[in-house]
Protein backbone atom coordinates (compact mmCIF):
# COMPACT_ATOMS: atom_id res chain seq x y z
CA UNK A 1 0.00 0.00 0.00
CA UNK A 2 1.72 3.25 -1.18
CA UNK A 3 -0.91 5.78 -0.51
CA UNK A 4 -0.08 8.02 -3.77
CA UNK A 5 3.59 7.63 -2.66
CA UNK A 6 5.99 6.55 -5.20
CA UNK A 7 7.78 4.32 -4.75
CA UNK A 8 11.49 3.62 -5.25
CA UNK A 9 13.09 0.30 -4.61
CA UNK A 10 15.04 1.27 -1.43
CA UNK A 11 11.96 3.13 -0.45
CA UNK A 12 9.59 -0.18 -1.00
CA UNK A 13 12.86 -1.53 0.94
CA UNK A 14 12.84 0.26 3.99
CA UNK A 15 8.58 -0.19 4.08
CA UNK A 16 9.18 -3.56 3.99
CA UNK A 17 11.26 -4.15 6.82
CA UNK A 18 9.34 -1.77 8.99
CA UNK A 19 6.18 -3.65 8.16
CA UNK A 20 7.38 -7.03 9.05
CA UNK A 21 9.86 -6.59 11.90
CA UNK A 22 8.78 -8.45 15.04
CA UNK A 23 9.85 -5.21 17.05
CA UNK A 24 10.00 -1.66 16.65
CA UNK A 25 13.17 -0.92 15.42
CA UNK A 26 15.46 2.78 15.66
CA UNK A 27 16.75 4.56 12.52
CA UNK A 28 20.21 2.84 12.97
CA UNK A 29 18.38 -0.68 13.32
CA UNK A 30 16.77 -0.05 10.26
CA UNK A 31 19.97 1.07 8.08
CA UNK A 32 21.71 -2.03 9.00
CA UNK A 33 18.60 -4.44 7.92
CA UNK A 34 17.87 -2.51 4.60
CA UNK A 35 21.97 -2.65 4.20
CA UNK A 36 21.49 -6.36 4.08
CA UNK A 37 19.13 -6.32 1.13
CA UNK A 38 20.63 -3.18 -0.47
CA UNK A 39 23.87 -1.98 -0.04
CA UNK A 40 22.98 1.54 -1.28
CA UNK A 41 21.13 2.67 0.95
CA UNK A 42 22.66 5.31 3.32
CA UNK A 43 21.44 7.31 6.18
CA UNK A 44 19.90 10.13 4.65
CA UNK A 45 17.93 7.82 2.97
CA UNK A 46 16.83 5.95 5.61
CA UNK A 47 15.43 9.60 7.15
CA UNK A 48 13.78 10.88 4.13
CA UNK A 49 12.22 7.57 3.47
CA UNK A 50 11.03 7.28 7.20
CA UNK A 51 9.45 10.90 7.17
CA UNK A 52 8.07 10.27 3.75
CA UNK A 53 6.53 7.31 4.74
CA UNK A 54 5.08 9.21 8.10
CA UNK A 55 4.17 12.42 6.03
CA UNK A 56 1.93 9.46 4.16
CA UNK A 57 0.61 7.37 7.08
CA UNK A 58 2.22 4.69 6.37
CA UNK A 59 4.91 4.34 9.75
CA UNK A 60 4.08 6.13 13.12
CA UNK A 61 6.97 7.18 15.03
CA UNK A 62 7.41 6.55 18.62
CA UNK A 63 9.25 8.96 20.72
CA UNK A 64 10.38 6.70 23.58
CA UNK A 65 12.74 8.64 25.83
CA UNK A 66 11.96 7.85 28.97
CA UNK A 67 13.80 4.34 27.81
CA UNK A 68 16.62 5.36 25.50
CA UNK A 69 17.49 8.49 25.65
CA UNK A 70 16.82 10.77 22.27
CA UNK A 71 15.67 7.11 20.36
CA UNK A 72 12.88 7.43 18.56
CA UNK A 73 11.35 4.15 16.87
CA UNK A 74 9.18 3.19 13.94
CA UNK A 75 6.48 0.58 13.09
CA UNK A 76 3.78 0.08 10.55
CA UNK A 77 0.85 2.48 11.09
CA UNK A 78 -1.80 0.18 12.84
CA UNK A 79 -5.56 -0.29 11.29
CA UNK A 80 -6.31 1.06 15.42
CA UNK A 81 -4.59 2.96 18.00
CA UNK A 82 -3.14 1.59 20.35
CA UNK A 83 -0.81 2.21 23.54
CA UNK A 84 2.51 1.35 24.33
CA UNK A 85 3.85 0.33 27.62
CA UNK A 86 7.11 -0.07 28.45
CA UNK A 87 9.12 -1.66 30.97
CA UNK A 88 11.77 0.79 32.40
CA UNK A 89 13.45 -2.42 33.54
CA UNK A 90 14.39 -4.28 30.59
CA UNK A 91 12.92 -1.97 28.30
CA UNK A 92 10.19 -4.51 26.47
CA UNK A 93 7.63 -2.58 24.57
CA UNK A 94 4.02 -4.22 24.43
CA UNK A 95 1.23 -2.92 22.57
CA UNK A 96 -2.44 -2.71 23.78
CA UNK A 97 -5.82 -1.89 22.24
CA UNK A 98 -8.79 -1.14 24.45
CA UNK A 99 -12.14 -0.22 24.09
CA UNK A 100 -11.60 2.29 27.15
CA UNK A 101 -9.07 3.99 25.29
CA UNK A 102 -11.21 4.41 21.85
CA UNK A 103 -13.47 5.94 24.36
CA UNK A 104 -11.08 8.09 26.26
CA UNK A 105 -9.35 9.35 23.66
CA UNK A 106 -12.76 10.23 21.72
CA UNK A 107 -13.81 12.20 24.69
CA UNK A 108 -10.38 14.10 24.57
CA UNK A 109 -11.08 14.91 21.04
CA UNK A 110 -14.59 16.08 21.82
CA UNK A 111 -13.11 18.25 24.67
CA UNK A 112 -9.70 20.19 22.56
CA UNK A 113 -10.41 22.36 19.80
CA UNK A 114 -10.01 21.42 16.10
CA UNK A 115 -6.21 22.96 15.54
CA UNK A 116 -4.94 20.72 18.54
CA UNK A 117 -6.78 17.59 17.81
CA UNK A 118 -4.24 15.71 17.19
CA UNK A 119 -3.60 14.66 20.83
CA UNK A 120 -0.58 12.29 21.63
CA UNK A 121 -1.53 9.90 24.35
Amino acid sequence: MSRGLRMTRQRRTILEIVETAKTHLDASQLLRKARKVDPGIDRVTVYRTLGLLKRHGLVDELDLMHLQGEKHFYERRPERDHMHMACLRCGKIQEFESNLFDRLKGQIQRRVPVPHRRVAL
